[in-house]
């Protein structure tokens, strides 16, 4: 069975995807060693439009015989109408229920077949669906998906049963686990106007609010040409993809045009706050969030190394501190959540047995403190940037992981030619760029603070008060 994946923070401290070349490379330098400079060879993208406004990108590379075709949609949770939270997410589901000439599921059947993998996910900001295959199956895979495009069957028999379906992955991912409903808490405290204030997998009163004629207008309105971007990258012929994409895409009709209105979220004034009571949470939570700009600004760079410098491995400072010295947590760690418009940037521990969350919280403050009072050492700023350097340098080695940068630089920032400067701009990155940006988003009227609590730790009522606790 597929897999749906909705892509949202989970936080925890990240993995380190480098590991196997930083462990080749020299432990952290002194404070006087240059700087790492890197540059992967650029990749070439060819970049096509169709009259239906379908934007075509295109990497050719022979290296292996494999080729890896994503559609990127430009529509994700926050473009869905009030009321109808989950739409995107469902249709995740519904786009592998069959088209005009597929049936059910047998799309990610003949990429099994074939020795192919497939899958989507979802966010805030679009919704992707991929596949890494063979190379001699592109003119298949390509008419796959120009017929799921233009001939989905949205059919009721087809959006009740995905509707189960979604509603059921809710309850496992978020009512049912400890700590599983903590991101829906933090989101909607941290924004209060943007839709990014509700998680993709939208809730079950809207999805049962939901009716076809509701999801088919969804479809009209975003599952068309001109608001999808076709990449393609590894072993093709660019004249003869060009033309099978012609022949499957273009005579799909342009939709209208797009409803991109988003109420923008106004700046934060003072800090919030909020306490929320689970029965299933077996520990403290405290989550500190921080509002940062939009994925495309050039701050994003310093607060990424922050990230690293903050939560990357055993040596770095949260887990440090909050962990392995004063044992006050199980897990810490600050994380940059870049999204189209305007993200956050998440502090966070889980709290050992016994410990208060305002132990926690002053914690994570003293190393927000710290970032804004003093410049990174060159050992901590040298390692985090050597760690997303061998990240991107080994993401250039995979297909999959090219088309997917393409399809970010080219649909989430605006620019595809990113996708080969990027690199250049994290080692750009300096201690005072670090601490420029902690100064001016890490502040006390941009935070937002929020606790979840055991329902043990929830204060006994109040005689002839309410009892205790937000939630």
């Amino acid at each position: 069975m597929r897999s749906s994946r909705v892509a949202v923070p989970f936080l925890a401290p990240a993995a380190i995807a480098a590991v196997a070349i930083l462990a080749i490379w020299a432990s952290p330098p002194p404070a006087a060693a240059a700087p790492v400079s890197v540059t992967p060879p650029a990749l070439d993208v060819r970049d096509r439009q169709l009259p239906n406004g379908l934007r075509v990108l295109m990497l050719e590379d022979h290296t292996v015989p494999v080729v890896s075709v994503e559609v990127w949609y430009h529509v994700g949770g926050k473009n869905e109408p009030p009321g109808r939270s989950g739409f995107a997410h469902l249709f995740e589901h519904l786009m592998f229920k069959g088209s005009a000439h597929v049936g059910p599921e047998e799309h990610s059947h003949f990429v099994e077949s074939i020795g192919g993998r497939d899958n989507a996910t979802t966010d805030w900001d679009r919704t992707l669906y991929f596949e890494t295959i063979p190379s001699n199956y592109l003119e298949r895979i390509l008419w796959m998906e120009a017929d799921r495009m233009q001939t989905l069957d949205v059919s009721e028999a087809n959006f009740l049963a995905e509707r189960q379906v979604v509603e059921e992955e809710r309850r496992l991912r978020i009512d049912d686990p400890p700590f599983g409903r903590l991101l829906e808490i933090v989101f909607a405290k941290t924004f209060t106007t943007h839709p990014y204030r509700i998680l993709p997998i939208g809730s079950i009163a809207d999805l049962d609010a939901a009716t076809l004629a509701d999801v088919r207008a969804f479809y009209r309105t975003w599952y068309v040409p001109n608001n999808a971007t076709l990449v393609i990258a590894g072993d093709l012929d660019p004249a003869l993809t060009m033309k099978w994409i012609e022949a499957y895409f273009g005579p799909i009709p342009k939709g209208p045009p797009l409803p991109r209105e988003v109420t923008p979220e106004p700046a934060q004034t003072a800090e919030r706050r909020e306490v929320a009571h689970d029965p299933k949470a077996p520990l403290a939570a405290v989550i500190l969030t921080f509002h940062v700009p939009a994925a495309k600004d050039p701050d994003l760079y310093p607060l990424q190394v922050a990230s690293r410098i903050l939560s990357e491995g055993e040596s770095s400072r949260l887990y440090h501190q909050l962990v392995y010295e004063r044992q006050i947590a199980v897990a810490a760690g600050g994380q940059a959540f870049s999204l189209e418009d305007p993200g956050v940037f998440f502090f966070f521990a889980y709290l050992q047995q016994g410990q208060k969350p305002e132990a926690g919280e002053a914690a994570l403050q003293q190393e927000i403190d710290r970032l804004r009072a003093e410049p990174v050492s060159a050992a901590e700023l040298e390692k985090a940037k050597n760690q997303i350097v061998a990240q991107r340098v080994f993401d250039r080695d995979k297909a999959q992981e090219k088309a997917s940068a393409i399809g970010k630089a080219a649909v989430i920032l605006g620019d595809v030619s990113r996708v080969n400067h990027e690199l250049d701009q994290y080692q750009k990155v300096t201690a005072e760029d670090v601490q420029r940006v902690a100064r001016q988003y890490f502040t006390t009227q941009n935070r937002t603070t929020v606790f979840m609590l055991p329902a043990a730790m929830r204060p006994a009522p109040v005689p002839g008060g309410a009892p205790g606790g937000s939630r």
